[in-house]
């Protein structure tokens, strides 16, 4: 009998990494979703919905995990997201390339009582390797509706939805439940039994699920059954069922919980796929010779990271100049527009030097996450993660540490996120306090700035030695924390290597999007009220000018220049007057208040203020020295650029702008980093954060400009 369904169909899309779900998450919901943490956690969530038929189908992308045995924090998600919120359907997203793997979740979903239907992904792969899925056997034979799907084209969508509606329909159906032999199943009723006695209980909680996961032995599975009404009797019950189970088996009892399901499996496929014909060549192996060959996997994964930031810096420079050029023509206009006073000054000065700065790197912010998804989506990730290994584990860091790593250059706050991934929590803490010396997209307007005003014959390679140095940087101050407050190893590193795959345009640009607009969101908003509140600062409060100063200042430098035209004298004045107003205002007195502690690194009070703002958002340092430097110092063809604001200024050296960079790397990260730090370690890994990279940024900046100085750089 079927059953009215709801208008609104809640789903979880579930799956094992590279299995396609993000590609196939896109193509059911399209632009329709948001992005948000789960809540308690900084893990991301993904929700999407697709309105059919009158009915809602609301999605949320659960993340990719092999077990629901819950020792990472992707897998704690997964497993709590479905355990409380109990979605009306779990859809099951599989690597038809490779079923066996795969299952082994979908076995554990059905456990949950909850309807499941699978998705046969990537069916496309499969039968280019010679493999075919009888889909409706395989669904008959698990009790599961099957479908097959390839994301990226979209093909058997329409289908999947059916299947959900079919499942839904049919509500008094029993889910089939997999078999784990005799012997184990005898422990499970037992159990399942007891669970069960307790109506409330048994509403909360799948009483089948915990059953297995009590003979696992699984910790949370064990709490949960504590808070029954017979717990202890349960607790006894479960003790003597794996004391049974290791005596008749001869090892632990999760091993053979896991052969059985494997056992389940391998029937299963044996009834439903053939594989007709085995390719002789594989473009995979071929590739994976040369890339992952142990002489040429790290040369070759140099020479990637080398390309993307030589294409970024070749490519975004044409753009970049563009916008340059644009901002600078809109200053004019509405510098021509706008009478004189504080509107002006705040829209030219505030608005346009600050942001306008910021916005002129989106190219390259793009560039950037362009390549680094290509790169993602073929699958040289995991490869890289391979070949970096051995190297890792020499500096007390994990094998996987490095896909974390490769994302902080594009934004730190993903990077931490990435973390949750290791399964130990000494190996999370070791990556995520080598992700603030990866140079972010927000860091990289800085570098370009001073880079370009500095160094303009060898900008590029100035910029790329600074993110050398920050990976040197990332894995000396690993060694030295896992030789003091990190002790201990890594644990093994396992990874799966996908197949390379043609990245599809639709996925790269909707990466590409998401993580750009986020950019150009920020400079639109916190680097907007930033540049709004550097710019007040600067003008207020307002000096007056006593009477008669400019004839002085311009008389002064008359004397101290003979033959000078007037009106050099006179531009010199108004200079002069314009530096003064500034160290007049509040920004100028807390930058003579921080001085001190910024002189030995070779800055003034200026460059000071800069450094600081940027704890908010590194982006900030270009917006600050855009207002900061609003007037230049001399009048060129050149002056209403920020770059030739710095070369002209006596006080801005080619050292400074290096220990100025350096510090940009170094010193502690972004607010919003700062937060996901806090959230994944706590408050003392926060405070050790902070206070450690503060005094490596300073003891660095220190040495350099002190050694700089007696070499004579700058």
């Amino acid at each position: 009998m079927s059953a009215p369904l709801p208008r609104v169909i809640r789903i979880a899309l579930a799956g094992n990494p590279n299995s396609g779900k993000t590609t196939l998450f896109n193509a059911l919901t399209g632009a329709h979703h948001k992005v948000g943490n789960y809540p308690g956690v900084t893990v991301e969530k993904r929700e999407g919905s697709r309105v059919r038929g009158g009915r809602s189908f609301r999605f949320v992308d659960l993340p990719g995990t092999y077990s629901l045995t819950a020792y990472s924090l992707d897998e704690v998600v997964a497993r709590d997201f479905i355990l409380d919120e109990k979605p009306d359907v779990i859809v099951d997203v599989l690597d038809s390339t490779n079923l066996d793997r795969n299952l082994y979740l979908c076995l554990q979903f059905q456990e949950f009582g909850i309807p499941v239907v699978g998705a046969l992904n990537m069916t496309d792969e499969a039968a280019a390797k010679g493999i075919e899925i009888d889909a409706e056997n395989l669904g008959r034979v698990l009790g599961i509706p099957m479908v097959k799907t390839v994301g990226p084209r979209g093909t058997g969508i329409e289908e999947l939805l059916d299947a959900v509606e079919a499942r839904l329909e049919a509500p008094d159906e029993e889910p089939r439940m997999p078999g784990y032999g005799a012997e184990l199943e005898a422990g499970i009723d037992r159990l399942r039994s007891l669970l069960a006695s307790d109506p409330a209980f048994a509403a909360r909680h799948p009483c089948r699920w915990l059953a297995v996961k009590l003979l696992e032995k699984d910790e949370h599975a064990a709490r949960i059954a504590a808070g029954h009404p017979r717990g202890a009797e349960i607790e006894e019950a479960a003790r003597e069922s794996v004391r049974w189970i290791e005596g008749h088996f001869g090892k632990d009892s999760e091993i053979v919980v896991s052969e059985q399901r494997y056992g389940y499996i391998r029937g299963a496929v044996r009834e439903t796929v053939r594989v007709i014909r085995k390719p002789n060549f594989s473009r995979t192996e071929a590739a994976d010779k040369v890339i992952m060959h142990p002489l040429l996997a790290l040369p070759v994964f140099a020479a990637v990271l080398w390309s993307v930031f030589q294409l970024t810096f070749l490519i975004g420079e044409y753009p970049m100049g563009w916008l340059e050029t644009f901002f600078g023509w809109l200053a004019r206009i509405v510098e021509s527009a706008l009478p004189g006073g504080l509107l002006k000054s705040l829209v030219v000065d505030g608005i346009l030097g600050g942001v306008g700065g910021v916005f002129s790197f989106v190219p390259l912010i793009v560039i950037l996450f362009f390549l680094l998804s290509l790169l993602e989506d073929v699958g040289y990730m995991s490869r890289a993660a391979f070949a970096t290994d051995k190297l890792l584990h020499t500096f007390g860091l994990h094998g996987q540490s490095i896909l974390p790593m490769m994302l902080g250059f594009g934004c730190s706050v993903p990077a931490i996120l990435a973390a949750r991934t290791l399964k130990s929590r000494r190996d999370r803490v070791a990556t995520i306090l080598t992700i603030p010396f990866m140079s972010c997209g927000a860091k990289l307007p800085v570098y370009v700035l001073l880079a370009g005003a500095f160094f303009p014959d060898d900008a590029a390679n100035m910029v790329m030695l600074i993110y050398a140095i920050g990976v040197a940087l990332s894995l000396a101050s690993s060694l030295f924390l896992h030789n003091t407050v990190l002790r201990g190893e890594p644990t093994p590193f396992v990874l799966e290597l996908p197949p390379y795959r043609a990245p599809t345009l639709r996925g790269v640009l909707w990466h590409v999007w998401e993580k750009s607009w986020q950019y150009a969101k920020k400079a639109g908003t916190v680097i907007l009220a930033a540049s709004v509140l550097i710019w007040a600062l600067t003008t207020f409060p307002v000096r007056e000018p006593a009477p008669g100063e400019a004839d002085r200042r311009a008389a002064e430098y008359a004397a101290d220049h003979p033959g000078a035209p007037p009106e050099e004298a006179a531009a010199w004045a108004e200079i002069s007057r314009a530096t003064s107003d500034l160290e007049y205002s509040a920004a100028g007195r807390i930058g003579k208040f921080i001085e001190p502690a910024f002189r030995p690194l070779g800055f003034d009070w200026k460059v000071g203020v800069a450094t600081l703002t940027g704890f908010a958002a590194k982006e900030v340092v270009v917006s600050t020295l855009g207002v900061l430097y609003r007037t230049g110092l001399e009048e060129t063809e050149e002056s209403g650029t920020l770059k030739g604001a710095l070369r002209a200024d006596p006080g801005f050296s080619p050292r400074t702008a290096f220990v100025l960079m350096l510090l940009t790397l170094i010193l502690p990260p972004c607010f919003a980093s700062l937060a996901m730090i806090r959230a994944e370690l706590g408050w003392g890994w926060l405070g050790f954060v902070v206070v450690y990279f503060l005094a490596l940024g300073w003891g660095i900046g220190f040495a350099v400009n002190q050694i700089g100085s007696l070499a004579g750089f700058g």
